[in-house]
């Protein structure tokens, strides 16, 4: 432990970073009944707190490793960080970012002075890249989270918040990806305040650290989520496990619903739009104050980027109110007889507010209607559903279920009497031109389409629903082609928001 206080009192981020202010987030705070203190990374000079770790790691270059450049791979805010840090240096510096990466993550690392080299579809392919430059150019590589130094840079963090906040303190939420941000703060606040709870927080379909932790082994995921980009990593590393196992009080994971819920939060309290990963940690503990009905605690949370595209807030608005648990999605299933729909509405509805409706004849027996509804709580979504069984009405609800979220909704109309044997998929495209193309040359003629939809939200990851007529006897010919295929999917053809309404 003396060795990293060392590096991180030592630090040189200050030739290149800022000290981010501490501020209360008053509202906020009267709302949850405790003390709530936001640490403002994204004001930092690439709007990430990536440029400590990056920074202190490169100042520490001897002059024959500067000649020789640095090479990084990197979506995003890491490779910012390194090229603003190597353009502060006079250090040549060359990224590799995967294919799928946003036009304004590029342009940012370019106008920085960094040198752009596209690769794959996803980080792990452009960081495979990466390790083949490294050998081919030359140049020292500049890890995002496992190195000392890098732990080191970003641990300033914590040095500044215990400075800037010396009385009581609770819990300090961070949010985790690779674990260099959380390895330097913990093991910097266990060494000068133990008593302080650290509390990392991460999505719940990237919580590499969280199971690795359970397994007391660093643990590889099969796949991650990739609406939190910035935390997307299949494998933390061997120096953040080890002082994450030792320092760390424990993980949050939270879904995507609460995390739109952090960022709207965040934004009421500061006016900034922070990007998923920068939004992990406040979202982390609304959920621990909510689950353990904590009051009068001082909390910390760490806003650690705010490098969102744009075309992604129309998706976090949407999924807010789930989040929230201010929106309930229902499937309701009326009979098709005159003033059933009448019924519905006034027995049921009654003064409730609709935020979405619609209706499809299903057949000659039953009509079934997609319904979002205004809810104040939990408690409410329930007395809908016993209302709803109290009228005689079939109801199911969709809250959770990602299916009806991302496509149902925006496709309710009804299946073709004319479809056969049809399964349906979801699938996870890279953003990039013509990956649908290249699925469907893969695909080639032998089976028909019978359903799509597309709708992009801005991610480096674009979300397709299809529908396709798979004959009897060529099952397995279908799933050797979806396992040769590379995309993420999932078999949605047993939901029963696409029995319902597709």
């Amino acid at each position: 432990m003396q060795k990293i206080l060392k590096q991180i009192l030592t630090s040189r981020v200050y030739e290149a970073a800022i000290e981010t202010p501490l501020d209360e987030a008053p509202e906020l705070s009267r709302r949850l009944g405790n003390t709530v203190l936001l640490k403002r990374e994204d004001l930092q000079p690439v709007f990430s707190f990536k440029l400590r770790g990056a920074y202190n790691r490169m100042a520490n270059l001897d002059e024959h490793q500067r000649e020789r450049g640095v090479i990084a791979a990197s979506a995003g805010n890491h490779a910012q960080g390194v090229a603003y840090s190597a353009r502060k240096l006079g250090v040549s510096a060359l990224i590799v970012m995967p294919a799928t990466t946003p036009q304004i993550k590029i342009d940012a690392v370019e106008r920085l002075g960094g040198e752009v080299v596209l690769h794959g579809n996803n980080y792990s392919e452009a960081a495979d890249y990466c390790r083949q430059l490294i050998s081919e150019t030359g140049r020292m590589y500049i890890h995002p989270f496992d190195d000392e130094l890098v732990i080191a840079g970003q641990g300033t963090v914590a040095d500044e918040l215990l400075r800037q906040n010396p009385g009581r303190l609770d819990a300090v939420f961070v949010p985790v990806g690779g674990g260099g941000l959380i390895a330097g703060m913990a093991a910097y606040i266990k060494a000068l305040r133990p008593e302080i709870r650290v509390i990392g927080v991460e999505p719940v379909d990237s919580a590499a650290m969280a199971r690795s932790l359970e397994a007391g082994r660093k643990v590889s995921l099969d796949s991650v989520g990739i609406f939190a980009d910035g935390v997307a990593v299949r494998e933390v590393g061997d120096l953040t496990f080890d002082c994450c196992r030792k320092y760390v009080d424990e993980i949050i994971e939270v879904d995507t619903d609460e995390l739109c819920s952090g960022i709207k939060a965040v934004y009421q309290a500061t006016r900034s739009i922070v990007e998923p990963a920068g939004g992990l940690a406040l979202t982390g503990l609304m959920k621990y104050v909510r689950e353990r009905k904590l009051r009068g605690a001082t909390l910390v949370a760490v806003n650690s980027g705010a490098n969102m595209n744009f075309e992604r807030l129309r998706y976090v608005a949407e999924r807010t109110l789930i989040g929230e648990n201010q929106e309930a999605i229902f499937a309701v299933s009326i009979p098709e007889q005159p003033g059933a729909l009448k019924r519905f509405c006034s027995e049921v509805l009654g003064e409730r507010n609709i935020t979405e409706f619609n209706y499809r004849l299903a057949g000659r027996e039953a009509a079934q209607i997609f319904v979002g509804l205004s809810m104040r709580d939990l408690a409410e979504r329930d007395s809908f559903a016993r209302d709803l069984a109290g009228a005689g009405f079939s109801g199911l609800d969709l809250t959770d279920n990602e299916l009806a979220k991302t496509h149902v909704r925006y496709m309710v109309g009804g299946r073709s009497d004319q479809v056969r044997d049809e399964v349906l998929y979801r699938f996870w495209f890279p953003e990039v031109p013509g990956a649908l193309s290249r699925f469907l040359a893969a695909m080639g003629a032998n089976w028909n389409i019978s359903l799509f939809h597309y709708r992009t939200q801005g991610g480096d990851y674009g979300r397709v629903l299809i529908g396709l007529e798979i004959p009897a006897g060529e099952q397995d010919a279908f799933h050797s082609f979806l396992d040769n295929l590379g995309y993420h999917y999932i078999d949605e053809s047993n939901n029963p928001a696409y029995r319902l309404f597709l």
